[in-house]
């Protein structure tokens, strides 16, 4: 290092500079010295690494960063809090967002995220060929990783009621008094409901919904798990679960939950038909990452066979990616045709689907 003063400067300066000259002239060499520092500094930023905002709060997502990492060398770092109010934050901290991805439960949040305008188009081969077409937004702002069907349990021990092989069978009066299921600002339902107006129209899908109001064993209530404990202790005779929980039941180490689960049955509605509803955990690159490589070689990444069995199999979900065997506690449930809908159809019927509840009077 060399220390230079100004008197150090000025000794002999008279000979060849103006002394009024002599601190215009330090200033230069000042700014040099410090441009030189600048450019050996060792503490900038890594670029390896990618920012993501999850509303996945399963521990057994954690295997996942850690493989990507391993993998890659690209460090994982996970904001966890709930879908609107991650959509909240990306929205409030503007073009200074950390994030990268946004990764969510439901293709209606994945909508409301889409709506909010903090997504960006990805462009990727690997993701187009390993990924069905109903599982990517059709212009590529978020895609499916995994997925979960919505189906009608039964009362095992009562038996199955007839008619109950589709959707439109819960609002048939034979049911009178048994059906229970969630409330209508339930985002699952919310879906369901928009894939019945996007295959059959506002004024059918409000007919089925009057149907199955006049049908509620009770006012809508609790969560999936609850409408699968009501169906199973007799409280209820069928109800509307998506086929997780009741695998999350049937996997337990719990008698109780054990117990439940055997003692329901399970329909997949409409496998003469369109298929059984299909909902999904997904992701979108925000418009302002700072790193959108990593992040889509993370989404790339959740792509891949072993990443797959990770992402689904750690919450009881169906791979995303087709011929991926998922673990036997899902498989048990049984084989079925799911509806092929885009899944960006029940973000787009979303205002509809609200709408017809509240015009059936379903709360």
């Amino acid at each position: 290092m060399i220390l230079i003063t100004i008197s150090d400067f000025s000794k002999g300066a008279d000979s060849f500079m103006p002394k009024a000259l002599l601190i215009p002239a330090f200033m230069v060499l000042l700014g040099m010295l410090m441009s030189c520092m600048d450019e050996n500094k060792t503490d900038e930023p890594s670029v390896d690494e990618v920012n993501l905002y999850s509303s996945r709060h399963y521990d057994t997502d954690q295997a996942l960063y850690d493989n990507f990492t391993e993998a890659t060398g690209i460090k994982v770092n996970l904001i966890e809090a709930g879908a609107d109010e991650l959509i909240a934050r990306i929205e409030s901290e503007g073009v200074s967002s950390p994030a990268d991805l946004l990764i969510t439960v439901d293709a209606g949040r994945l909508w409301r995220a889409e709506q909010a305008g903090i997504f960006r188009p990805v462009n990727s081969a690997v993701l187009a060929d390993r990924l069905p077409d109903n599982m990517r937004h059709p212009k590529g702002l978020w895609m499916g990783l995994s997925k979960r069907a919505r189906v009608i349990v039964y009362n095992r021990a009562a038996g199955m009621p007839e008619p109950l092989a589709t959707y439109a069978d819960l609002a048939d009066p034979a049911h009178l008094g048994k059906v229970c299921i969630r409330s209508s600002s339930n985002i699952y339902n919310i879906s369901l409901m928009a894939s019945i107006v996007a295959r059959n129209g506002e004024a059918a899908a409000e007919e089925w919904a009057a149907g199955v109001v006049a049908n509620f064993a009770r006012t809508p209530q609790s969560n999936d798990t609850g409408q699968i404990r009501a169906v199973a202790s007799g409280e209820c005779g069928i109800a509307i679960a998506n086929t997780y929980y009741l695998a999350r039941l049937a996997a337990s180490e719990d008698p109780q939950d054990q117990a439940v689960a055997a003692a329901v049955g399970i329909v997949f509605p409409d496998q003469a038909g369109n298929g059984t509803h299909v909902n999904i955990s997904g992701a979108g690159l925000v418009k302002t990452a700072p790193n959108p490589e990593n992040a889509i070689r993370f989404l790339e990444y959740l792509a891949s066979d072993q990443a797959q069995l990770l992402f689904a199999n750690g919450n009881h979900e169906y791979p995303a990616v087709p011929g991926i065997a998922a673990t036997s506690t899902v498989v048990a449930l049984g084989d079925f045709s799911e509806d092929p809908l885009n899944t960006s159809e029940l973000g787009v019927n979303q205002a509809a689907a609200l709408m017809v509840f509240d015009r059936a009077g379903w709360k």
